[in-house]
């Protein structure tokens, strides 16, 4: 005799209680109460512990904002990167990093630029071609109890890493009850539209991560909050760094080592009552730019920044500002085919996309 399997079990009894619904049946409401009671012990048997939720999760980090002064200087935004990088270093001594290229010349984008130097080659230090050892370095290190910072050079070669970021990686809590971390693992990743052809597959790396903290910062300020957050914390993410921020000035921050953005919530940008859009990341100021051609128009329309993909928007604001628009733009920077020719006029398309698609709704 063959015993029945749980999911077989569970079957019978959800078509029984189906039958008998809405009749008087003796004994229904019992099996439903038993019913109920299994669930919630494999709700948190199968579907808990994705995250360690411990007293250290991001989400658990307080908000500090950002502090300037009319002294605060404009930098590039590497430098932003650079200085948030050096004072972490400074606070807390299991921080290091390493990557293609991070060590000795401090990163092609040179967001760890002579901080090798400051302090030392056993805290920054380059790694062979090799994405998922260069992970799987990372997954070690922060397991052991330090905090490193394992460097994709681009999120395009992620691809490479891509079987131990997600059987290893993101799934390392959820596999062990929260019994095992990996104590604030970042991989950070520059992307870009002008990186890309045909081979895009960004969106299909991403949302196979569960288990990760994906973040997507319009900027290197937004980067360094997110990057505060993630240092305080004790969970894996993924900072996607946008390619072309860091040479774009910002205002420096007074305390960069220390303000934090929230993980997992979006932000509203700009109010407006036409419509609603969400973005994120470099697409994020071209939407930024198109509202000021829009409301030429007399058109407003309402700016989400998500900041971050998993998870999507905690507090909901997206819904909210639904609720009020009752129309809904997504732009990002992928594209139907990923055809290299696409990306050579991406950011004008965008803007056009915007303008024809509010004069559609009647405006």
């Amino acid at each position: 005799m063959v015993e029945p399997s749980l999911k077989e079990v569970y079957g019978q009894v959800r078509k029984i209680l189906h039958e008998l619904k809405g009749k008087d049946t003796e004994g229904r409401q019992e099996l439903l109460n038993w019913y109920k009671v299994k669930q919630e012990i494999n709700e948190k048997r199968y579907n808990s512990k994705l995250f360690t939720d411990g007293v250290d999760s991001p989400f658990n980090v307080p908000t500090v904002e950002a502090i300037y002064s009319e002294d605060s200087k404009i930098v590039d935004g590497r430098e932003v990167l650079n200085l948030c990088f050096e004072e972490n270093f400074q606070r807390d001594e299991r921080l290091l990093a390493f990557g293609e290229d991070v060590g000795k010349i401090g990163d092609v984008n040179q967001g760890f630029a002579g901080l090798q130097d400051k302090l030392g080659a056993h805290r920054v230090f380059d790694t062979g071609i090799r994405e998922n050892s260069i992970i799987g370095k990372g997954i070690g290190l922060a397991i052991r109890g330090l905090k490193p910072i394992a460097e994709i050079q681009y999120l395009d070669y992620l691809i490479y890493g891509i079987t131990v970021a997600s059987d290893d990686l993101a799934s390392l809590s959820y596999r062990t009850f929260g019994g095992q971390k990996h104590r604030s693992l970042s991989v950070p990743a520059d992307t870009d539209w002008r990186e890309y052809g045909i081979r895009d597959h960004r969106c299909v790396i991403l949302g196979s991560l569960r288990g990760l903290h994906v973040c997507v910062p319009r900027n290197m300020t937004q980067a360094a909050g997110m990057y505060n957050t993630l240092f305080r914390s004790d969970e894996p993410a993924i900072v996607v760094e946008c390619l072309n921020g860091y040479r774009l000035k910002e205002r420096l921050p007074e305390n960069v080592g220390e303000f934090t953005v929230p993980i997992g919530y979006a932000e509203r940008i700009k109010e407006g009552q036409d419509i609603t859009v969400v973005s994120y990341g470099s697409t994020l100021r071209v939407v930024e730019e198109a509202a000021v051609e829009l409301e030429r128009l007399g058109i407003f329309i309402e700016i989400i920044d998500a900041q971050t993909l998993l998870p999507f928007d905690k507090g909901q604001l997206c819904a909210e500002s639904l609720k009020k628009t009752n129309k809904l733009l997504v732009v990002d920077e992928d594209v139907p085919g990923a055809l290299p020719h696409l990306y050579c006029r991406k950011y004008l398309k965008i803007k056009m996309v915007i303008i024809y698609l509010i004069a559609n709704l009647g405006h």
